[in-house]
């Protein structure tokens, strides 16, 4: 089984999966389509701009509501001094060569409860670090539930292995001002909330990008919205809510996210009831350490 978890993902670096000849690509299969769009630039990595900032940003001006008049005039390099200001820790820059194993990535990535990670190579004829594309862990979990034929195998059922966090979660009802569900986010340094009724059924999922569809334009009044309303102004083609319960295994799991884009899944009881919540990054750590568990033994 250690194939599908730390073994396998040294054999596959970044610039080239496995069984693929040397100038088949220099970057992987999984990030040759993004390529083109994403060229970002030729300058050195200062860091990565991501939906916590904007949630921060807009956290430290209602606390500071006689500012907010200049919040068009905000500039990135002033990012510190509102973590700072919020008691937030800032996030560490990490970047990592397309050459390197994608263990690594994955390492690094948790190592600094990071989502995404530059891939950087330096460019010969400028001598200056050029930023290919950015790898995300849902990229990196779809490679291996695509590429990866072992993952049906694991049938062990998330009540047995513990997987994903189910005592202390932050919840909200489609009541709650959106304003204090983004107090939640930013306290609790996470990327959704679960939207529940007074019974603890599970109506829906704020996320922190729900918070940018609601301020694009520049305008902050929906902010004080209710959740309710507020999801109401989500796009259409807006998926929904991917859910599983304590007995469905890491192979059904990684059915979800080869087929469809997901980011986090709700755990339920039969009832719909919320019991937990499993993220990308509690996946991502278990097949990691899991595979060195049994490359130990």
């Amino acid at each position: 089984m250690a194939c599908i978890h730390s073994s396998c993902l040294r054999e596959w670096s970044l610039g080239m999966p496995p069984k693929y000849p040397p100038k088949a690509a220099t970057i992987p299969i999984f990030l040759r389509s993004r390529l083109e769009h994403n060229k970002l630039t030729t300058l050195g990595v200062r860091g990565l701009l991501t939906t916590s900032d904007y949630i921060n940003v807009i956290q430290y001006y209602f606390q500071n509501p006689a500012a907010l008049d200049q919040i068009d005039q905000f500039r990135l390099d002033s990012l510190r001094e509102v973590e700072k200001a919020l008691g937030v820790a800032p996030p560490e820059t990490i970047s990592i060569d397309p050459e390197r194993p994608l263990y690594e990535a994955c390492r690094r990535m948790l190592e600094s409860r990071a989502r995404r990670i530059p891939l950087v190579t330096n460019d010969s004829q400028t001598d200056r670090p050029h930023v290919l594309s950015v790898v995300t862990q849902y990229r990196i979990l779809k490679f291996v539930a695509v590429n990866v034929g072992d993952t049906q195998k694991l049938k062990k059922p998330l009540g047995e292995i513990l997987l994903g966090t189910y005592d202390n979660i932050a919840t909200a009802s489609m009541d709650t001002p959106v304003i204090d569900v983004i107090h939640i986010l930013v306290e609790r340094s996470i990327s959704s909330v679960p939207i529940l009724n007074s019974e603890g059924v599970v109506y829906n999922v704020f996320e922190a990008v729900d918070v940018i569809t609601l301020i694009k334009g520049g305008v902050y009044d929906d902010l004080s919205l209710t959740v309710g309303e507020a999801l109401k102004k989500r796009n259409a083609e807006f998926p929904g809510i991917y859910t599983c319960s304590l007995n469905d295994g890491l192979d059904t799991i990684f059915d979800t996210i080869r087929k469809s884009r997901v980011h986090r899944l709700v755990v339920v009881d039969g009832d719909f009831r919320l019991k937990g919540v499993l993220t990308l990054s509690d996946i991502l750590q278990y097949i990691l350490l899991e595979g060195e568990n049994d490359e130990s033994s």
